[in-house]
């Protein structure tokens, strides 16, 4: 009977109340603001929780806006590892004078090539969140959050290597290769500078595949927005090499 009478009340007790759905947190909305063009798109998870630093930084990273689609231009196929690589159209000359010098320079040992080029938000975000570390403090030592990537601006690249050698795409053992010395050596005649160079105060993995493109000269056609978007980055935290 005791039995009995608990399952009736069981049976006729009231539902459970519905669990609230916390709201944006203040960091988030911050976050959104920070960005030189807000973007529409939600954090993940994964970094939802991430601090905005009082300088505007989110895990030591910069905001940055992310380009219109009318902005980029996708570059040719044969100057990248496989197709979709868009960039601003003012990169390109720059960078195809530099592809050709590197593929025509014996001392390259090989090819260089865009491996990836520019990424919005949502693909930022699956690139930050697929990293294989559970805390997002150690993920961001390798990949910007979304909102925070020079990628999202178009004047950003990460560079590949034909033939690799065994060694994999975006891996440091690319720097012992010739085509990537050519590269320290010769970007900066092409406007390149390398983002995050080996002890780097921005506290980020030394990267010798990021590059992002300042132009020749500040007065080099589509330069000074460049220079501008990366104004604080070169300030703050000195590219190596640095483009002049």
């Amino acid at each position: 009977m005791r039995s009995g009478s608990m399952v009736k009340r069981l049976a006729t007790a009231a539902p459970a109340m519905p669990v609230p759905v916390p709201m944006p947190s203040l960091t988030l909305r911050v976050a959104s603001a920070l960005l030189l063009i807000a973007p529409t798109a939600a954090f993940a998870q994964c970094e939802a929780r991430a601090p905005i630093a009082a300088d505007g930084r989110m895990l030591g990273h910069l905001p940055y806006g992310e380009a219109a689609p009318t902005d980029l231009t996708a570059i040719p196929g044969g100057m990248s590892v496989k197709g979709g690589c868009r960039l601003r159209p003012e990169v390109l000359p720059d960078l195809q004078r530099m592809l050709a010098a590197a593929a025509a320079d014996p001392a390259a040992g090989g090819r260089l090539l865009a491996l990836s080029c520019h990424r919005g938000l949502t693909w930022q975000q699956a690139v930050f969140c697929r990293e294989f570390q559970p805390d997002a403090a150690d993920r961001a030592i390798s990949v910007a959050p979304p909102g925070h990537s020079e990628h999202a601006t178009g004047y950003a690249l990460d560079f590949a290597i034909r033939p690799q050698n065994g060694c994999p795409d975006a891996d440091g053992c690319m720097a012992a290769l010739p085509a990537a010395n050519w590269l320290r050596l010769n970007a900066s005649r092409y406007g390149f500078e390398m983002s995050f160079p080996a002890g780097n105060k921005q506290g980020v993995k030394w990267e010798p595949w990021h590059w992002r493109w300042v132009g020749t000269s500040a007065t080099a056609p589509g330069a000074a927005r460049a220079r501008a978007l990366f104004a604080r980055a070169r300030r703050s935290f000195p590219a190596a090499p640095v483009a002049p």
